[in-house]
């Protein structure tokens, strides 16, 4: 169906698009390097995270192209009873799909994927330098508990 977003595992293949998207904002384009080549420490990186069975890093894909981005990583802890937890990182979405409704789409996807693997919080961090992803999570329900930021089950 065209415009549906589909949400899949990212491939080895993806790697310039996702690095393109951490780079493309005022944050990312001061810590990142977006090259071509792009330096061997993605590829160590994109490989380490691919081989953790806890961690997952997704694409959002929409009429075949990559429109976002998302990692998840699952982590057992002894607190909440030896209960999971699941962190999001490195949230993008394309410039061209920003304020289009993505972004809520993908983290209905996290949340739906963390509940899935037992979790029993999702947590986050944002930037302070990015008060509308603050406010964006916000209005997703996500409070700001703690220094970072969290979502109870």
């Amino acid at each position: 169906m065209k415009d549906q977003v589909i949400f899949r595992r990212a491939g080895m293949g993806d790697l310039p698009v996702l690095v393109g998207m951490l780079a493309d904002d005022e944050l990312g384009r001061k810590r990142e390097n977006f090259t071509d080549p792009l330096p061997d420490s993605y590829t160590a990186a994109f490989e380490e995270i691919e081989q953790d069975g806890n961690n997952e890093l997704v694409v959002a894909e929409r009429d075949g192209r990559i429109c976002g981005m998302i990692q998840l990583t699952f982590t057992p802890c002894l607190t909440y009873q030896g209960g999971w937890r699941c962190t999001v990182e490195g949230v993008r979405t394309a410039s061209s799909e920003r304020g289009k409704g993505l972004g809520t789409q993908m983290f209905e996807w996290a949340i739906a994927r963390a509940k899935e693997r037992g979790c029993h919080v999702i947590q986050l961090t944002t930037d302070n330098q990015r008060p509308d992803a603050r406010r964006f999570y916000e209005k997703l329900g996500f409070k700001a508990s703690h220094v970072g930021m969290k979502l109870h089950f």
